[in-house]
């Protein structure tokens, strides 16, 4: 109670404005590694340590112990687990990214976005085409993206036709789509090593559902093959799915959730089991 009695009104701004640039500067490392792979990894030292608390608090010399031991190479643990999000901080703060404003899109501009790509895909489906096309949500997918071709180009049914048309330089790979851009073509994904999978499906449809098992990405295939179009989230594919059913999902997932306003939700399970989804 001294501290605070004994403040000064220039200590309480000084003392603000400190707080402020911290919370603001920690906001924005929290925007760049949310959803990525880098949560899981701070979930589990979150574990960690309360395991150590709970540790020091029961005296339990032996976990302790060995919860010390962990922590004494912790720092150096640290660097190299969260080295790629590291670097990503400090290449974003050398570009002046690190304090860009980030924007969210409206229902129209998600509208937008989903007519070019339906057009694409359906395009792409009569003739054939094999086609990756990847919608970044809350999960950041900046590793993936840089492992493609970076393009940050509006997003158009044009150019997706162009890039997914075969025998081009960025055919092969997924397109990653971050907002209202294409970021990347030519990405690689990670595949999916889930046994269950069917094996009808090739590498396009397992890197689809590899990235949603890892991410909250949603995406969409188109097989070279058949011509079908699959929708992947969550782990799950939705193999054939109409064009109907991929529209009103691509709504629903990537609309921003808003107070009062409703409307009818297409869950993945309720296509799976329409299409049936025992085949992978």
């Amino acid at each position: 109670m001294n501290y605070f009695s004994d403040l000064t009104w220039h200590d309480w701004i000084k003392d603000i404005i400190d707080v402020g640039i911290v919370s603001f500067i920690i906001y924005k490392i929290i925007l760049l590694v949310r959803g990525t792979r880098a949560v899981q990894l701070l979930k589990g030292i979150f574990i960690l340590v309360a395991v150590w608390a709970l540790s020091t608090w029961f005296n339990l010399y032996t976990l302790k112990w060995l919860m010390n031991q962990m922590f004494t190479f912790g720092i150096v643990s640290v660097l190299i687990i969260f080295q790629p999000e590291l670097r990503r901080v400090l290449e974003q703060l050398g570009r002046g990214k690190l304090f860009a404003r980030s924007y969210s899109l409206d229902r129209d501009v998600v509208n937008e976005q989903i007519d070019e790509v339906i057009k694409a895909v359906r395009f792409m489906a009569e003739r054939k085409i094999g086609a990756l096309i990847v919608f970044e949500r809350s999960t950041g997918l900046s590793e993936l993206i840089e492992s493609g071709i970076r393009m940050e180009s509006k997003i158009t049914s044009e150019l997706l036709i162009n890039i997914f048309t075969p025998n081009t330089p960025l055919h092969d790979g997924a397109v990653i789509i971050r907002s209202n851009q294409i970021m990347a073509a030519g990405c690689y994904l990670p595949l999916s090593e889930n046994p269950f999978i069917s094996k009808e499906l090739g590498t396009r449809h397992r890197a689809a559902i590899g990235v949603s098992e890892v991410t909250d990405a949603v995406s969409v295939t188109v097989s070279e093959e058949t011509g079908q179009v699959s929708l992947s989230l969550g782990g799950m594919i939705v193999r054939d799915i109409n064009e109907e059913s991929l529209i009103s999902k691509l709504f629903e997932e990537l609309t921003p959730k808003t107070n009062g306003f409703t409307k009818e939700r297409v869950t993945v399970s309720s296509l799976w089991k329409r299409k049936g989804g025992s085949d992978g």
